[in-house]
C-alpha cells in the first residue's frame, strides 16, 4: 500500500466518522436517539472551567481598560504585540499635563508665584506619570500575563480535549444506536418463517450484532479514556485559581504602591504650595482668612506605606505659622501613631492630645511636644491643632 492509498483510506474513514457523528447529533436534537450523559463530577468541572474562562476574560479586559483608558492606544499596543515589535514610547496623560505646566510656568516666569507653582505642579505630574508607567508594567507582568496565558494556553488545551470527548461520546452513542438497530433486525428476522433465505438473514444480522457489540466495547473504552484525560485537566482549574490569587495579590500590592506614591507626591506638593500662601493670595486678590486643608489620608495607606515618608491629613496652616512665630503653646490632637527615631523625638499615639510649641531655630516641619513629664520633637504632619 503506497502513501496515497493510505491517505485516501484515512480521509474516507474520517469522512465516515464525521457523517456518523453528524447523524447521531441530529437525531439527539430531534429526540430520536439516546445520549450518554457525563457524570455529575465531570459536568461540575466543565461548568467551573467555563465560568473561570468567562470571568477571567472580563477581568483581564477591564483591567486593560483601567490601565490604558485610550482604546486607540490599546489597539496599537495589541498590534505591536502581535507583530512582536516594541510600541513607540509616548508621554502618558500625567506626563503630558506636567510638561504643559512646566512650559507655561517658564513662559510666565519662574520668578512669579503662578509660574513657580505651575513648574512645581508640572514636576509632580511627571513623577505621577512615571509611577503610572511602573504600575502598568508591573501589572502587565504580574497580573495580566498570567491571566492571558490561561486563556490562550491552558483553556485552549481544555477546549481541545473537551471537543475530543464530545466526538468520542458521539462515536459511542452512534455505535449503541447501530447495535440497537441490529438487534431489532435480528429479532424481526427470527420471527419470520424459517426458510433458507430467512436463515441466511438471521446469520447476517447475528454477525452484525456481534460486530456492533465489539464496536460498542471499543468506543466505550476510548470514551472512558478521553473522559479521564479531560477530568485530570479540569481538576487543574483549582491550581489555576490559586495561581491567579497570588497574581491578584501582586496586582493589589502594585496599586497600593502606586496610590501611596501619588498621595505622597501630592502631599509634598501641597506643602510646597502652602509654604508661601500670602504670595498666592496677593496674586489672586483674595483675603487670607481660612487655612487650606488637605484630604484625609486613608488609614490603609498610612499603615501600608511604612517605607514612605510620614503621611498626614493636614498641611502647614496659618495656625501653625502663628504658633511658630509666637512664644505660646497650643493643644494638638495626634492623627497617627508615630515611633520616635531617636531620644530627641517624642513617640505618639493616635487620637491622644498633647501640648505643642515652637522653639527658635527648629526645623519648619517639627514642633516640640509635651505629654506629662515627657517631651520631644514631633512632626507637624501628624498633628491637628485644636482651638
Amino acid at each position: 500500500m503506497n502513501i496515497m492509498d493510505f491517505n485516501v483510506k484515512k480521509l474516507a474513514a474520517d469522512a465516515g466518522a464525521f457523517l456518523s457523528r453528524a447523524v447521531q447529533f441530529t437525531e439527539e436534537k430531534l429526540g430520536q436517539a439516546e445520549k450518554t450523559e457525563l457524570d455529575a463530577h465531570l459536568e461540575n468541572l466543565l461548568s467551573k472551567a467555563e465560568c473561570t474562562k468567562l470571568w477571567t476574560e472580563k477581568i483581564m479586559k477591564q483591567t486593560e481598560v483601567l490601565l490604558q483608558p485610550n482604546p486607540n492606544a490599546r489597539i496599537e499596543e495589541f498590534v505591536y504585540e502581535k507583530l512582536d515589535r516594541k510600541a513607540p514610547s509616548r508621554m502618558n496623560n500625567p506626563e503630558l499635563l506636567g510638561q504643559y505646566m512646566i512650559d507655561a510656568g517658564n513662559e510666565f516666569g519662574p520668578g512669579t508665584a503662578y509660574g513657580n507653582a505651575l513648574i512645581k505642579c508640572g514636576e509632580t505630574q511627571k513623577r505621577i506619570g512615571t509611577a503610572d508607567r511602573e504600575l502598568i508594567q508591573t501589572s502587565a507582568i504580574n497580573f495580566l500575563t498570567p491571566l492571558r496565558n490561561f486563556i490562550e494556553g491552558d483553556y485552549k488545551t481544555i477546549t481541545k480535549e473537551r471537543k475530543l470527548l464530545q466526538n468520542k461520546r458521539l462515536d459511542l452513542d452512534a455505535a449503541k444506536t447501530r447495535l440497537k438497530k441490529a438487534k431489532v433486525a435480528e429479532a424481526r428476522a427470527a420471527q419470520l418463517n424459517t426458510s433458507q433465505p430467512e436463515e441466511n438473514n438471521i446469520m447476517i444480522w447475528a454477525e452484525e450484532v456481534t460486530k456492533s457489540e465489539q464496536e460498542v466495547r471499543i468506543t466505550q473504552s476510548e470514551f472512558d479514556r478521553q473522559a479521564e484525560i479531560t477530568r485530570l485537566l479540569l481538576e487543574g482549574i483549582s491550581s489555576t485559581h490559586a495561581h491567579h490569587l497570588r497574581c491578584l495579590n501582586d496586582f493589589v500590592e502594585a496599586q497600593m504602591t502606586y496610590y501611596a506614591q501619588c498621595y505622597q507626591y501630592m502631599l509634598d506638593l501641597q506643602k510646597q504650595l502652602g509654604s508661601f500662601p500670602s504670595i498666592f493670595l496677593s496674586n489672586n486678590n483674595q483675603s487670607s482668612s481660612a487655612p487650606v486643608q488637605s484630604v484625609p489620608a486613608p488609614s490603609v495607606l498610612a499603615s501600608a506605606s511604612a517605607s514612605l515618608p510620614s503621611l498626614s491629613n493636614s498641611v502647614v496652616t496659618s495656625g501653625i505659622s502663628e504658633l511658630k512665630s509666637s512664644s505660646g503653646s497650643r493643644k494638638a490632637r495626634v492623627l497617627y501613631d508615630y515611633d520616635a527615631a531617636n531620644s530627641s523625638e517624642l513617640s505618639l499615639l493616635a487620637d491622644e492630645v498633647i501640648t505643642v510649641y515652637s522653639i527658635p531655630g527648629m526645623d519648619s516641619d517639627w514642633l516640640m511636644g509635651e505629654r506629662g513629664n515627657q517631651k520631644g520633637k514631633v512632626p507637624i504632619t501628624y498633628l491637628e491643632l485644636l482651638n
